[in-house]
């Protein structure tokens, strides 16, 4: 989903009009933009397939309801100060130029007060509607985002994506928990998937728009180092990754069908992933270094593997 203000406007801009001023279907649309709607489908669809592994089957459907929604106004909280903290620099860049901080369709305060009341909302209702071990777990992964990556590691090292990602592992934990009340090895394995699987993921599209970072000052890898050297890390993160999404099968968690899509879809990553490594080595550069497929491929990969983790249990 994207948002913009009601005229367009170019990088470097930060519009302090009143928000006053804004109609309010817009007003609406830019508070939903701000918990960053597509992003939080990709944690969902990592934490309820997660429900179905931990069931062995369905899962109550209400619970199902109740924890996707809590994960989406945890998230979305995480989203909205993460959106606070950074909309100086989010106004420097192309990519990050429309967003309603930005504009001035949301307040600073405004969007500061939303996102507290987010974190509050959700902790309770996961609190109170599936257990507290789920509302700590998600509570945890929202301070992490926005203090420990958005407010001191994001402009500070070239590992901030790799140590911040740890924010978005958390919703296989928090999927497992809601529905056993505990933790196990599984979600820990799924979780160590994420952790490498976020690096070699986000670092495609930091490639793509590293002037925007530099930009802003924002020390991403490909903004220090050069591409043979982030297309190296991108190699082996990726073998790491795949060798940990197959471990969930000899310890007894999967059966056949999650090991043939964990193989096929890791092989095809890994295809990609050393492509774009060759491209790198070559000097390629531009369009021609191609380094957005192994990055759609990515989202791809995450959405059929977490799809075999919910249909495994029906086939063994």
């Amino acid at each position: 989903m994207c948002v913009t203000a009601v005229e367009s406007r170019p990088a470097g801009v930060l519009d302090t009009t009143s928000t006053s001023r804004r109609p309010f279907k817009a007003r609406v649309m830019a508070f939903i933009a701000l918990t960053k709607p597509r992003i939080i489908e990709l944690l969902l669809i990592t934490t309820v397939p997660v429900m179905f592994l931990a069931e062995q089957g369905v899962p109550d459907l209400w619970l199902v309801l109740v924890t996707c929604l809590g994960g989406y106004l945890s998230a979305g909280g995480a989203n909205a100060l993460n959106m606070w903290y950074d909309r100086d620099i989010d106004a420097l860049m192309e990519r990050t130029s429309q967003r309603p901080l930005v504009t001035g369709m949301v307040s600073p305060n405004e969007c500061l007060a939303f996102g507290i009341a987010l974190a509050i909302g959700s902790t309770l209702l996961f609190g109170f509607a599936v257990n507290w071990l789920s509302a700590w777990l998600a509570l945890g992964a929202l301070l992490f985002y926005s203090i420990v990556y958005t407010m001191i590691l994001k402009r500070r090292t070239s590992q901030n994506i790799v140590w911040g990602g740890i924010a978005g592992c958390m919703p296989v934990l928090i999927g497992w928990s809601s529905v056993t009340n505990s933790l196990s090895y599984a979600p820990v394995i799924l979780f160590l998937v994420m952790f490498f699987w976020t690096p070699p993921h986000y670092w495609p599209l930091s490639m793509k728009v590293k002037d925007d970072y530099a930009r802003a000052g924002v020390p991403m890898l490909p903004v220090l180092a050069s591409n043979k050297v982030v297309a190296r890390q991108i190699v082996l993160y990726s073998w790491v990754m795949v060798g940990a999404s197959l471990l969930l099968t000899p310890l007894g968690y999967t059966g056949w069908f999650y090991t043939v899509v964990a193989l096929l879809a890791g092989g095809f990553w890994l295809w990609e992933a050393h492509a774009l490594q060759n491209r790198a080595k070559a000097e390629v550069s531009g369009a021609k270094l191609k380094e957005m497929r192994l990055f759609h491929w990515s989202i791809t990969y995450v959405s059929l593997l977490f799809v075999a983790v919910a249909v495994d249990p029906f086939l063994r």
